[in-house]
């Protein structure tokens, strides 16, 4: 499975959260030295806790399931 599919795979796991708060999480790009960009939708993009749930949620679960992702930055 290549780079892009893992993360993807990983996202996937934090969707029902998101969505079920009304939002949701889009891959952008992964970068060469690791970082993976991602833009959040719907209530996520306006949400005073989304730099939380990137951080604490998303990147933990992406970093976990995908060890060479270094951070997951919004964008």
């Amino acid at each position: 499975m290549e780079l892009r599919e893992k993360v993807e795979a990983a996202l996937n796991k934090t969707r029902g959260f998101l969505q079920a708060d009304g939002g949701d999480v889009q891959l952008i790009n992964i970068t060469e030295d690791g970082v993976v960009q991602v833009r959040l939708k719907g209530a996520c993009g306006s949400c005073p806790m989304a730099m939380m749930t990137l951080k604490g949620g998303i990147e933990r679960i992406v970093k976990q399931e995908v060890p060479e992702v270094k951070s997951v930055e919004a964008v």
